[in-house]
């Protein structure tokens, strides 16, 4: 049940508590907090717990866009606190519901406030526009014990104590300085008095008046808890803190119903980013992002009716708002045109919330990326990740000339790992990527998205020379596979003890959406990997271009939008 004291805002630290790149460890009402600064000057109040093992994220390490567990390296994201990477698991996105818990944050008056359900604006402290904050004193006593000694409060005979509403107390003197007293309460019987003075003063002033407060403060800390010492203490509070899921070590699959879009975002940006290549910057018309991890796609459902699927640039922290790259395309369906010709800034769309079929890992001795014209994009995010961890990697970007080179603030980031391809033929370029694949080794891997010839080229080229499935990652812009939906078979759901059958004409998605099965589902097009599903037994025709050949050959996965069986029927783990 929520109770009146954590309705309420409590300063739980002054803002020099949160230097760069530090974690603040505070306590309110039982609870512990981690708070720390991003580089963006977000202030967050999270529980004081990783989801893993449970270890204090206070000793952990702020980077300034993300906060890293000490103990097994789990990442979280600014703002949002949802998990972006898991050591454990290099090779797979952590699901979204692996998000810690956090809490209401304000910073003013030197303070940062916070509740466990605090809701409106911290109080107004009116006289107080010019002010310094005095040390805060904590001490051992029950939170009302202390506000009433505070009444009693005096730096000279003219001092005279009032309580305000939300139980602070304002001592003023004569002269018409004042010091307003808020009680942090740490626990039932454990308090800090944090005390702010209304006049703003010089260093050498700053000094002699922290002094003289906090020798006054310690006098009546000492009064107070001496009082405190002959009652009996009061019940500890309890917090209800959640117990972390078992299921959370596993990283359990996230269940959508086909393509969502539960976000609205307003488009704050719109930009020419090079020749033929659209930026739009989207924040959220309310309330928080969802987090996300590199390699993340969005499907952006447009004003004309059309769906379609754009990576995120973002790099670490940036949980404010997202960014996408949109080429022109000389074919368009109505989608990239949509989007060039129609939207304009201040347009609301709806979005679905990141999925991430492309993860990066980031325990790689080093990391190649091969990036082609807009397959850029996923790329951005990947190395701005790795950059900001300070790991090993170099950035290949091939395109036609200077004007078709995107996003160059972004990956200007990446300094002497990014090197840029212009204008080479394909015999060049496929010597170029001869020599940038020369070094295959088992510590290394490469990602690699652009245009489908380029791919197929890469990839070719990797095999040759001798790198592994396991070490190329890729990503389609779209599938362009004849598609061939003539055949006919069965498909029997394990987990939900159905058979149905799959005729001519209709995908396994189709089939399983008009039998109440809703799956994930993104670009329909077997490119993005999104409504992969296991296979236990059966022949599967591989039609989509999201699977590696050995996956193909292995036959365990396939991709219900376009691929079929080869088989009279298929055994499917749903």
């Amino acid at each position: 049940m929520t109770t009146d004291l954590q309705r309420n805002w409590y300063p739980i630290a002054s803002s020099t508590d949160l230097p760069k790149r530090h974690v603040y460890q505070a306590q309110l009402l039982g609870r512990e907090f981690a708070v720390w600064r991003a580089d963006d000057g977000y202030v967050n109040v999270w529980e004081n717990r990783c989801l893993h093992r449970g270890v204090r994220l206070s000793i952990g390490i702020n980077d300034g866009r993300e906060l890293k567990c000490q103990y097994h390296g789990w990442r979280y994201a600014n703002r949002t606190a949802g998990c972006t990477y898991i050591p454990a698991h290099p090779a797979d996105a952590p699901a979204r519901t692996i998000c810690n818990n956090t809490y209401p944050a304000q910073e003013a008056y030197g303070l940062v406030w916070a509740g466990e359900e605090a809701t409106g604006d911290v109080p107004a402290l009116d006289g107080f526009d010019d002010l310094t904050a005095l040390r805060p004193i904590p001490l051992i006593a029950p939170m009302n014990m202390v506000a009433e000694a505070l009444l009693e409060y005096k730096w000279d005979e003219s001092c005279k104590g009032a309580r305000n509403d939300e139980g602070s107390v304002t001592v003023t003197a004569s002269d018409g300085t004042a010091v307003r007293v808020f009680v942090q309460p740490l626990d039932s019987n454990h308090s800090v008095m944090r005390g702010i003075y209304n006049r703003a003063v010089s260093e050498d002033d700053r000094v002699a008046l922290l002094k003289r407060h906090s020798w006054l403060m310690q006098e009546l800390r000492d009064r107070i808890e001496a009082q405190a010492a002959t009652q009996d203490a009061p019940e500890p509070y309890h917090p209800v803190i959640a117990k972390v899921s078992e299921d959370l070590v596993d990283i359990p699959a996230i269940s959508e119903d086909g393509r969502t879009a539960d976000l609205r975002v307003t488009v704050t940006r719109k930009e020419m980013t090079a020749e033929s290549i659209v930026s739009l910057r989207m924040e959220p018309i309310k309330g928080t992002l969802p987090t996300f991890q590199p390699g993340a796609h969005i499907d952006v459902h447009l004003q004309n009716g059309l769906v379609r699927q754009y990576s995120l640039t973002n790099g670490p922290g940036e949980t404010d708002h997202f960014t996408i790259g949109v080429k022109r395309e000389p074919d368009s369906r109505g989608g990239s045109v949509s989007i060039h010709d129609n939207l304009q800034q201040g347009d609301n769309l709806a979005i679905s919330a990141p999925r991430n079929n492309f993860p990066l890992r980031r325990d790689s001795v080093h990391t190649i990326f091969v990036a082609g014209g807009i397959g850029v994009t996923p790329l951005i995010a990947m190395a701005r990740a790795l950059n900001a961890q300070g790991l090993s990697f170099e950035f290949h970007y091939f395109v036609q000339s200077d004007d078709h080179v995107a996003f160059k603030r972004e990956i200007g980031e990446f300094e002497g790992a990014l090197s840029i391809h212009t204008g080479l033929s394909p015999d060049a370029t496929g010597a170029k990527l001869a020599e940038i694949l020369s070094s295959p080794d088992n510590s290394r891997h490469v990602y690699i998205c652009g245009p489908g010839p380029m791919l197929e080229a890469t990839r070719e080229i990797a095999s040759e020379k001798g790198w592994s499935d396991d070490a190329v990652h890729f990503e389609y812009f779209k599938n362009t596979t004849e598609l061939d939906d003539s055949s006919s078979f069965d498909i029997d759901l394990a987990r939900s003890a159905m058979t149905l059958n799959v005729p001519a004409g209709k995908s396994i998605l189709d089939v399983l959406r008009e039998n109440g099965i809703n799956m994930s589902s993104s670009c329909e097009q077997g490119a993005c990997g999104t409504c992969r599903c296991g296979v236990i037994e059966g022949e599967v025709a591989h039609q989509d271009v999201y699977l590696s050949d050995t996956e193909k050959a292995e036959g365990k996965s396939i991709m219900t939008c376009v691929s079929r069986a080869n088989s009279d029927r298929l055994i499917l783990d749903i």
